[in-house]
């Protein structure tokens, strides 16, 4: 059953809906201590001087059921900007309705609108179901990639060579 979904932009007075899901979405991924973030930093990041990322919303009958969060990358191949998201997340009372398909469908849009030449994401190796929706969407794994990240100590280190 598709439900009857209000998708919008984030604004300030969100942001402490979109720390919840984030902190939701941790929880879920089995890593609820790996969260740092506080509303100051989305706050800073999000909406001050120079956002880094924004933020979609996904509403059911005024009920917020979901998020997407993302930026835009940069491929020299294509000499285009790229869409990543980074998050999405829908409250499990609300999955099933076919809200994470109106949240990347509506990212597909900006995509577009935004002339990208990609729209990105990765998805962790043990979440199969979400890995099934994401091809059955039209998706393909990028197998030959791996990803690396420099964080904490290792970017510190890495950053005072």
């Amino acid at each position: 059953m598709v439900a009857a979904v209000d998708i919008r932009p984030a604004t300030p007075n969100d942001i402490p809906l979109i720390l919840q899901f984030i902190k939701d979405l941790a929880l879920y991924e089995k890593a609820p201590e790996a969260v740092v973030a506080t509303e100051e930093l989305l706050r800073k990041n999000l909406f001050g001087e120079r956002p880094y990322a924004e933020v979609i919303l996904a509403y059911v009958e005024d009920k917020a059921a979901g998020f997407a969060l993302f930026f835009h990358n940069f491929s020299t191949w294509t000499g285009r900007p790229g869409l990543y998201l980074e998050d999405l997340f829908v409250r499990p009372e609300f999955r099933g309705l076919g809200i994470g398909k109106k949240l990347l469908i509506q990212l597909a849009h900006i995509a577009k609108e935004r002339e990208c030449g990609r729209y990105e994401w990765v998805v962790l190796d043990w979440n199969e179901p979400s890995r099934k929706f994401y091809e059955a969407m039209g998706a393909k794994p990028q197998k030959e990639w791996i990803i690396y990240r420099a964080e904490g100590k290792s970017l510190d280190d890495l950053a005072s060579m």
